[in-house]
């Protein structure tokens, strides 16, 4: 079975990754390995220019892997816009509960949406809409959450995308 996809969505500067970084550790806690994938509209380059990795890359490799104990990045040219299941199926194994995506709106993903009112409008899928959080009220026919509803947000999470593997406390056994 493929590890589940949920989405938190809304435009930008409304908090999308405040509650995701406030959410994880709930999550943790309860003992899920979790996995994010952030989408940006805009390049980025995550790489220090002068390291080992930076020169293997500048001097034409397509991907550069740096392997150190317990960690691991990939830079890597794609052709294409990879989609969240793209990089779960290549790169994640069967090991994580769950996979958060920062973004992709207009997927059909399950998704929390973040309505704030200082950021305005925003047009979403209703398809798969699992919930909102808002700092103002809402009309749609989901659970609606608090902006500081960190444990709600968590538990309606947990409810919809119960873990799968069994797993000690600290979560590093699989």
């Amino acid at each position: 079975m493929a590890v589940p996809i949920v989405a938190v969505v809304g435009r930008s500067n409304s908090g999308k990754t405040t509650l995701i970084e406030r959410v994880i550790p709930e999550l943790v806690r309860a003992g899920y390995k979790v996995a994010t994938v952030k989408h940006t509209g805009h390049g980025f380059d995550l790489d220090t220019e002068g390291k080992d990795s930076w020169r293997h890359k500048r001097a034409g490799a397509s991907s550069v892997v740096v392997l150190s104990k317990g960690s691991m990045a990939m830079f890597a040219d794609v052709s294409d816009q990879l989609r969240v299941e793209d990089v779960r199926d290549r790169f994640l194994d069967h090991t994580y509960d769950l996979v958060i995506a920062e973004g992709w709106k207009h997927e059909g993903y399950p998704k929390i949406v973040i309505i704030r009112e200082q950021a305005g409008e925003i047009t979403i899928s209703r398809e798969g809409l699992l919930a909102v959080v808002s700092d103002k009220p809402v009309d749609l026919q989901v659970p609606l959450f608090g902006l500081d509803d960190v444990a709600g947000i968590a538990a309606l999470i947990m409810k919809q995308f119960p873990r799968l593997q069994p797993r000690s406390k600290q979560g590093l056994e699989a």
